[in-house]
């Protein structure tokens, strides 16, 4: 073909890309911006089969073999540990727990959530505990007490270490192989049980503790605990002492506001200092586990999240190069979107530095079905998330888990539809 007047043939067809992306960028510049960054992660919905409400808890670690595992919950009928390949996302069930309990009974009775916020030992074992869901009416059966378990990545095999205490679930389990002792605390009363993983006999520590606690094994082996005094309870296995003090916080006694005051805390690598929490507050307390004399010394190290109702649930870790990280779910008033915006923050504990890295994102918003059913309806349990202005999909009511891996990765798990988010590492 002959071009005519200096045309080139193509010629209608680049200046059509050239109004396109005029067209592209105009868009971009009239469409609403948030005030705000965004933390992008990828989602995976956790097995169908492993939950009931689309519902799961503070259930979340990576083992030494670098899978994630989720323990999920599934009301009135069982629990269950799930593996998440992060390079794939690939799942299946490692824990069973009424198989693994030779168990079979159904309703209040049933073992029906890994609630634990999960530990891995050195040998590389995944420790575990369940308790029980919620009554229905007309349920008359009791529920009989939860069971802490092992599952061993290297034989495949999930293990039953036995009921600390019957008629209690198990909220918190963490294991020290060196000295063969393991910690639970039980649910809904919080009693401080100490496993002799020879013997498998368990035997009370006291005191009673807060709820949702959990124990802190530090560097010189003693275990810590908050109790429901807002004390510090520490344990000695190689003495068999036990002390309790109270924790002085910039000079004042550390003190629960309110039944919503609860605690998450992690240990920093130098064994002694303690990183703690509220689940209705952004402050970021630090606490030195091996302070000596009455009291346990800490300070406030200020807020780690500006905005109204703060709300946090189980979602403190610490990176690999000691940052700590924290999500925090804050009233959305910027103006952008109603509900919640959920925050990823970051404190520095060398520089002395907090940040706010932004707010969760799905960068593929696909990865759940949430188009309504043949009857109109959304799917049962899919409310847990919303659209900003620009479109964008992020966690609106409650997200239940934080860690981050040893290669800087972020996971965090979000409930309705129950999701494990994975953020790649932030410089």
């Amino acid at each position: 073909m002959r071009e005519r007047d200096g045309a080139r043939p193509d010629a209608g067809r680049s200046w059509s890309l050239f109004f396109l992306s005029v067209a592209a960028s105009l868009a971009a510049e009239t469409a609403p911006q948030p005030p705000f960054r965004y933390v992008w992660g990828q989602a995976w919905h956790i097995l169908p089969d492993t939950h009931s409400d689309e519902s799961g808890y503070f259930s979340l670690c990576e083992g030494r073999d670098g899978q994630i595992y989720i323990g999920t919950a599934k009301y009135n009928l069982n629990a269950y540990l799930v593996e998440l390949d992060p390079a794939t996302g690939q799942q299946k069930v490692v824990i069973d727990t009424h198989r693994v309990c030779g168990l079979m009974a159904t309703g209040y009775a049933a073992q029906s959530k890994i609630h634990t916020r999960n530990f891995v030992g050195p040998s590389g074992r995944v420790y575990v505990g369940s308790k029980q869901g919620y009554r229905r009416e007309g349920d008359t059966l009791e529920y009989p007490g939860g069971y802490v378990m092992t599952y061993d990545p290297q034989t495949g095999q999930g293990e039953n270490l036995g009921m600390p205490f019957p008629g209690q679930g198990v909220i918190d389990t963490v294991a020290d192989e060196a000295r063969g002792v393991l910690y639970a605390v039980t649910c809904e009363d919080q009693h401080w049980m100490k496993l002799d993983l020879k013997t498998r006999v368990y035997s009370e520590l006291g005191p009673m503790l807060t709820p949702y606690a959990s124990t802190l094994v530090d560097g010189r082996g003693r275990a810590n605990a908050i109790t429901r005094d807002f004390q510090l309870a520490q344990y000695d296995p190689a003495t068999g002492d036990r002390a309790v003090r109270d924790i002085l916080v910039d000079g004042k006694k550390f003190a629960r506001a309110n039944a919503s005051s609860i605690p998450t805390w992690i240990l920093a690598r130098d064994g002694r200092t303690a990183y703690l929490l509220l689940m209705n507050d952004s402050t970021l307390f630090e606490l030195d586990l091996a302070s000596e004399g009455p009291a346990v010394i800490g300070r406030s190290l200020g807020r780690l999240i500006e905005g109204k109702n703060p709300d946090s649930r189980s979602a403190l870790s610490l990176g690999p190069d000691g940052r700590v990280y924290a999500v925090i779910r804050v009233d959305n008033d910027t103006g952008f979107g109603g509900g919640y915006l959920h925050h990823l923050a970051r404190y520095d504990p060398r520089a002395g530095e907090r940040e706010d890295l932004g707010v969760l994102a799905v960068k593929n918003p696909d990865f759940f079905d949430f188009r309504p059913r043949a009857d109109g309806k959304p799917p049962p349990w899919s409310h847990g998330y919303h659209h900003l202005p620009d479109g964008v999909l992020t966690p609106l009511y409650h997200h239940m888990a934080l860690i981050v891996a040893r290669d800087g990765t972020v996971y965090v798990t979000i409930i309705c539809p129950f999701t494990l988010l994975k953020i790649p590492g932030i410089p």
